[in-house]
C-alpha cells in the first residue's frame, strides 16, 4: 500500500499537461527558500511566495505537498502563486527532509499542539512571515494533497486559533493514521478500516489542544470514489469528524452537483463558505483533478486585491529573480541502454544563492539511477536536483556541477527548462 502512495506522487509529478500542469508564474516574484525561520525539530525546508503586489491585509496559505514531493514541486504544479498575484495573499510551501518525503501524521509528538515534529515547523513559518508582513490573523488557511492533506487536517486540529479554513484533497481524519511504534504508515487507516462514531473523532481533534473554547476553522474534503490509496471510507469519517468538531449534524444543509461526476454535501449552512463542505468525486481514484481557484474560493482568498508592492522576506537566504540570473549547462554521455549527464549550474545574479533546488523535466523513458553532488528526486518525469551539504552556497558569477545516471529507452536528449529555486535559468 505504501508502495501505492509513492507511484501516485510520481504520477503527480510526471502529469505535465494534466490537472497540476500550471506554468511558473512570468512576473518578477520567485519562490524564496527561508533558512533560519525559527523552532524547527523536524527539519523541514521553508519556501515562500511573495506576489509582486499584495493586499492591504494580505492572507496567507499553507500549501503542503504529497509523499515523495516538494514545496518547489508544489509551487510548480499547483496554481495558487497565480492566485496569489491575482489576489495578493502569500504562499508558504513547507518541504519535508525525511527520506519517504511524507509528512509526520502518526506520531504523538504530532499530534499534539506544540508537541514537536512537523506541526511545530510549520507553525514557526507562519509566525515568520506574520512578523514581517501585515496578514490578516483571520484569513490564513492551509490545503495539502494525499500526505499534505493528511497534514492539513492535522495543523487544523493542532492550531484551531490559528487557521481560518483548510481544504484537504484525498486525506484521512486527524488522528487517524496515529502509530506508537515510529512508523509513518497506518494500513488500517489507509485501507479504511478505522471507524469511529463522530463524538470520538471530534474528541481527537479537541484532545489536540485541551481546554481550547475558541471558533474551529472551517473544511472542506475532497474524495474520489476509487481511492485506492486513502480509502473512500475516510471521506466520510472526515465528514463525521469536522461536522461533530463544528456541533452540526451528520445531515447536509444542501447537496447539488457543481459539475459531472461531483457531489457536494455543505454542513451547517448553505452557502460558499459553510463549515463543513465536502465533494465525492465519483469515479476517481486518488489522482484528483485539484481545482485551486475553488480551494481558495472556499478558504476566503479570493476577497481582496493586490494595491501595495511587496518586499522580498528577510532571511540569509538569497535566491535569483526571475529571468536570466542563472544558467544551466547540460552535457551527456550516452550508451545503449544508459547515459551519463553532467549539469553545470551558474549563478549570473550579484547576490549569492545560498541553498538552491534546480527542477526540470527528464523527457519520456529517462530514469535516473544515481547521482553525485545532488540529491535528484524523484526518479522521473519532473524531478527536483537539490544540493547536498557542502555546495548549497553559489556565489555571484560562480558555478556548481552535479551529475547522474540514468537508463533510456531510446531517447538521451537534454530537458527543455531548467528552473533554479523558481526561476527559469538560460541554457
Amino acid at each position: 500500500m505504501r508502495r501505492r502512495i509513492l507511484l501516485f506522487a510520481v504520477a503527480l509529478l510526471t502529469a505535465v499537461g494534466g490537472f497540476l500542469a500550471v506554468q511558473a508564474p512570468a512576473q518578477a516574484a520567485a519562490l524564496t527558500e527561508v533558512t533560519g525561520f525559527g523552532t524547527n525539530p523536524s527539519n523541514l525546508r521553508m519556501y515562500v511566495y511573495v506576489p509582486d503586489k499584495l493586499a492591504a491585509a494580505p492572507g496567507l496559505l499553507v500549501a503542503i505537498h504529497y509523499c515523495t514531493g516538494t514545496g518547489p514541486a508544489m509551487y510548480s504544479g499547483t496554481g495558487y502563486a497565480q492566485l496569489a498575484d491575482k489576489y495578493g495573499f502569500i504562499v508558504i510551501y513547507p518541504s519535508v527532509t525525511r527520506s519517504s518525503q511524507c509528512f509526520d501524521v502518526s506520531s504523538p509528538q504530532a499530534l499534539k499542539r506544540d508537541g514537536g515534529s512537523d506541526p511545530v515547523g510549520i507553525k514557526s513559518m507562519i509566525d515568520y512571515v506574520r512578523q514581517r508582513y501585515p496578514i490578516d490573523a483571520k484569513n490564513i488557511a492551509a490545503t495539502g494533497i494525499s500526505s499534505g492533506a493528511m497534514m492539513t487536517n492535522v495543523m487544523l486540529g493542532d492550531y484551531p486559533d490559528v487557521f481560518s479554513a483548510g481544504s484537504a484533497w484525498a486525506g484521512v481524519p486527524f488522528g487517524c493514521f496515529a502509530t506508537t511504534n515510529g512508523s509513518e504508515w497506518n494500513s488500517d487507516c489507509a485501507n479504511g478500516l478505522i471507524t469511529k462514531t463522530p463524538q470520538q473523532w471530534g474528541d481527537l481533534v479537541r484532545n489536540a489542544y485541551p481546554g481550547y473554547t475558541g471558533a474551529r476553522p472551517r473544511m472542506q474534503l475532497w474524495h474520489g470514489t476509487l481511492d485506492d490509496t486513502l480509502r473512500y471510507p475516510n471521506f466520510g469519517e472526515e465528514i463525521k469528524q469536522w461536522t461533530n468538531v463544528h456541533g452540526l449534524s451528520q445531515t447536509p444543509a444542501v447537496t447539488d452537483t457543481p459539475q459531472a461526476n461531483y457531489t457536494r454535501t455543505r454542513y451547517g449552512s448553505t452557502g460558499d463558505h459553510a463549515p463543513v463542505e465536502a465533494i465525492s468525486l465519483a469515479g476517481y481514484g486518488h489522482n484528483l483533478p485539484v481545482d485551486a481557484a475553488a480551494t481558495i474560493h472556499f478558504l476566503g482568498l479570493d476577497t481582496t486585491t493586490p494595491t501595495s508592492p511587496s518586499s522580498s522576506p528577510s532571511s540569509s537566504t538569497s535566491v535569483p529573480p526571475a529571468g536570466g540570473a542563472c544558467r544551466v549547462g547540460y552535457g551527456v554521455n550516452a550508451w545503449n541502454t544508459g547515459f551519463t549527464a553532467s549539469v553545470t549550474v551558474t549563478n549570473t545574479g550579484t547576490t549569492p544563492i545560498n541553498g538552491w533546488t534546480l527542477a526540470f523535466t527528464l523527457p519520456s523513458g529517462q530514469t535516473v539511477t544515481s547521482a553525485w553532488n545532488a540529491t535528484v528526486t524523484p526518479a522521473a518525469g519532473a524531478v527536483t536536483a537539490r544540493n547536498v551539504s557542502y555546495n548549497g552556497t553559489i556565489a555571484a558569477g560562480a558555478s556548481t556541477t552535479f551529475g547522474f545516471q540514468a537508463t533510456h529507452t531510446g531517447s538521451t536528449a537534454a530537458p527543455a527548462a531548467f528552473t533554479l529555486n523558481g526561476a527559469t535559468c538560460t541554457t
